[in-house]
């Protein structure tokens, strides 16, 4: 896993200071991009490009068991249906909800549902969904 690095920016010019250690705090808000995910059938995801993603479902889908997977790793995916709506999401072995059972996502035209999740082990990714989420 990357370390994250205390550095200062001058200009044009950005100084190395080295690791952040556990006296080092950050006094400002950080945040993560989100990345559009391809919608397929199989829609691949890689934890190695992003801790936020988005998807509009076109059709019955499965989310894969990510590549790129680091215990520790969290954050949240944001599923949309199209126009049509009705659209299904089955998930992979590595997701893991509430009671085993994987929840049903809202299916009105262009609702959207939050994934939140936490990477437990390289297999296991514990989650949650918001459902329709306005």
């Amino acid at each position: 896993m990357a370390k994250l690095v205390k550095s200062i920016y001058t200009g044009t010019n950005v100084t190395s200071l080295g690791e952040l250690n556990d006296t080092d705090s950050i006094d400002q808000g950080v945040a993560g991009a989100i990345t559009a995910l391809s919608d397929a059938t199989s829609i691949a995801t890689n934890l190695n490009l992003s801790n936020n993603f988005s998807v509009t479902l076109a059709g019955n889908r499965t989310l894969a068991n990510p590549s790129g997977i680091t215990a520790g790793q969290s954050g949240s995916i944001f599923i949309t249906q199209d126009g049509t709506g009705s659209r299904t999401l089955a998930y992979g072995a590595y997701f893991k909800f509430v009671g085993g059972t994987a929840p049903v996502l809202s299916t009105a035209a262009n609702s959207v549902d939050r994934l939140d999740y936490v990477v437990a082990t390289t297999t296991k990714i514990h989650a949650v969904v918001s459902l329709d989420v306005k």
